[in-house]
């Protein structure tokens, strides 16, 4: 089961997609900012994921930045980034690909290849 968090207007989430679509695999597809995913949820994919839970923002977005992210993500309990994570997904790194045993951050063709096309 492959589940594709997106943001449709982001060029790197077309990329990952598209690698989906071209390879003839099954997908759900969420749009993240119209559903950002619940805390409970991220909590959920955070565990399953070998990556920290700093590794899901999206630290290049403007909302990030306007947050002043940055600064603060030290002084931050795991708690409270994931109450942040919950309340925007433009907040999130994208794609997110939540597989049955790993989570993939954004897209790089090889990561997707090794993960997906065993």
């Amino acid at each position: 089961m492959i589940t594709f968090y997106e943001y449709p207007k982001c060029t790197t989430c077309r990329k990952g997609k598209k690698f989906l679509t071209d390879n003839n695999l099954e997908f759900t597809v969420i749009d993240m900012v119209k559903h950002v995913p619940a805390k409970d949820t991220l909590k959920g994919i955070l565990d399953k994921s070998s990556h920290s839970i700093d590794d899901f923002f999206n630290k290049r977005g403007t909302k990030f930045k306007e947050l002043g992210l940055k600064e603060r993500m030290t002084d931050l309990s795991e708690e409270e980034k994931l109450e942040l994570l919950a309340s925007d997904g433009m907040l999130i790194k994208r794609p997110m690909v939540v597989l049955d045993d790993d989570v993939l951050l954004g897209f790089k063709e090889e990561t997707y290849k090794n993960a997906l096309l065993k």
